[in-house]
């Protein structure tokens, strides 16, 4: 019975933890979208600057 007691606050434990894990995974998949985007966009600056060099 004593272990029963313990039950719900190892699987809210168990909860956070995968909570933390899930919002560090979005905010890293997050960031590496925006720096994405900020590659294309000066690629296309490059690309723009090749185009207009004589």
């Amino acid at each position: 019975m004593e272990q029963l007691a313990h039950g719900p606050f190892i699987w809210a434990s168990y909860g956070i933890a995968a909570g933390v894990f899930l919002a560090l995974g979005l905010r890293s998949w997050l960031r590496a979208k925006a720096l994405e985007a900020e590659v294309e966009k000066l690629r296309a600056q490059t690309a723009g600057r090749r185009a207009a060099a004589p």
